[in-house]
C-alpha cells in the first residue's frame, strides 16, 4: 500500500465525512459559526491530497493501473458527495443538477474501464481537467458564501440563488466535457464495444 494510494483512498473517505458534518453538525456539537470553516478544511484536504498523490506517484515511480482508475474515481466520489449534501440544508440545489454530474462521471468511467479491459487506454482530455477545476471552484465558492451567511450577513434566498446558478454553470460545462470526451475517443469506444 503506497502513500499515493493511501492519499487517494483518504479522499474517498472524506466524502462521507463531509456529508455527515454538513447534515448533522448540530448533533455533532458544531455551531453554524464554525461549520463553514470545517467544511472548507475538508474540501481543502481533498484537493491537496489530489495534487500530492499524483505528484508523489510520479516522483517515486509508483504510478499503477489501480491508481489511474482510483484517482478520478476518488475525485468524483468526493465532489458528488459534496453536491449531494448541497441538495439538503440551507443550500438546497435541485437533485436533477447533481444527476448531470453523476451520469457524466458514471458513463465516462464505464467507457474508460471497458476500453482498458479491451486494451485501449483512453487519455484524459483537457476539457475533463477544466471540468474538475470548475467543479472544485464552485464548491469552494459556495462554502465561502456560507461564511457571511453563518454571520447573518447574507440572506438564505440569495445564498440559494447564487449556489443554484453556480452549480448550473458547472453542470453545463460538465455536459460539454462529457460529450467532447466521447466524440474525441469515438473510434476507440466503437472498437471496445465491438463496432467497426
Amino acid at each position: 500500500m503506497s502513500v499515493p494510494l493511501l492519499l487517494t483512498l483518504s479522499r474517498i473517505l472524506l466524502g462521507p465525512v463531509f456529508v455527515v458534518v454538513y447534515l448533522y453538525y448540530k448533533e455533532l456539537g458544531i455551531t453554524m459559526d464554525v461549520l463553514p470553516y470545517i467544511l472548507l478544511l475538508l474540501a481543502t484536504l481533498s484537493e491537496v491530497s489530489d495534487i500530492f498523490d499524483g505528484a508523489l506517484a510520479r516522483k517515486h515511480n509508483k504510478v499503477t493501473e489501480l491508481g489511474k482508475l482510483l484517482d478520478p474515481m476518488a475525485d468524483s466520489i468526493f465532489r458528488l458527495s459534496v453536491l449531494l449534501a448541497f441538495t439538503q440544508g440551507v443550500i438546497q440545489i435541485p437533485i436533477l443538477l447533481v444527476c448531470v454530474f453523476f451520469y457524466r462521471d458514471t458513463i465516462i468511467s464505464t467507457l474508460r474501464t471497458v476500453c482498458a479491459l479491451r486494451g485501449f487506454a483512453l487519455a484524459a482530455r483537457l476539457s475533463g481537467k477544466i471540468k474538475a477545476v470548475i467543479q472544485a471552484a464552485v464548491i469552494f465558492f459556495i462554502l465561502i458564501m456560507l461564511v457571511p451567511y453563518s454571520m447573518g450577513c447574507l440572506d438564505a434566498q440569495i445564498l440559494k440563488a447564487v449556489s443554484f446558478y453556480s452549480v448550473l454553470i458547472a453542470a453545463i460545462y460538465t455536459l460539454y466535457s462529457g460529450t467532447e470526451y466521447i466524440i474525441a475517443n469515438r473510434s476507440y469506444i466503437k472498437k471496445a464495444l465491438g463496432y467497426r
